[in-house]
């Protein structure tokens, strides 16, 4: 029973080593794990703010791709815009341009096909005045052989003649 019922000895030995081992563990366990503990409750708390510093950021930055993605299209908008704006004004340059040099084409072959028909209209009427000469001076020569007959031509002519 002795085993059971310590003795003022034995309790005294074991505060004595308690109190040794209380003294051992706060000098060279106590504090390396209290700054442990510390150390790593900091490196928590970085941690933390960093994390929470990097959430901004990320939705800053979202809010810049976004902004960015709606520049880049209204860029996108304007230059095709300009782009149509342009194609659409070539188109309808074009256009003048083929109609005024359709015109002008248009034009050239009327005045050449008037010149043509003046040209032919001219050398019908010199061909037709050629014949014409040629006609009367055969005729005339048939019919003034003679005096006689030139006598009378005049005589004719001056009958037909009429003096104011």
């Amino acid at each position: 029973m002795q085993i059971v019922t310590p003795e003022f000895g034995l309790i005294f030995w074991q505060l004595v080593i308690f109190g040794i081992v209380l003294l051992l563990l706060r000098t060279f366990a106590w504090k390396p794990i209290l700054s442990a503990l510390n150390e790593r409750e900091d490196s928590i708390e970085n941690a933390l703010r960093l994390a929470s510093q990097a959430k901004l950021e990320m939705q800053a930055l979202q809010a810049g791709n976004e902004k960015l993605l709606a520049e880049a299209r209204l860029e996108r908008d304007r230059i095709l815009k300009e782009a149509t704006d342009v194609s659409n004004k070539l188109i309808e340059q074009a256009k003048n341009k083929a109609t005024e040099e359709g015109g002008r084409m248009i034009n050239q072959a009327r005045e050449a096909i008037q010149n043509e028909k003046n040209a032919a209209l001219a050398e019908v009427k010199n061909t037709a005045a050629q014949l014409s000469i040629d006609i009367a001076e055969r005729i005339l020569r048939r019919e003034l052989s003679d005096n006689a007959a030139q006598k009378e031509l005049v005589n004719s002519y001056l009958k037909e003649v009429k003096l104011n």
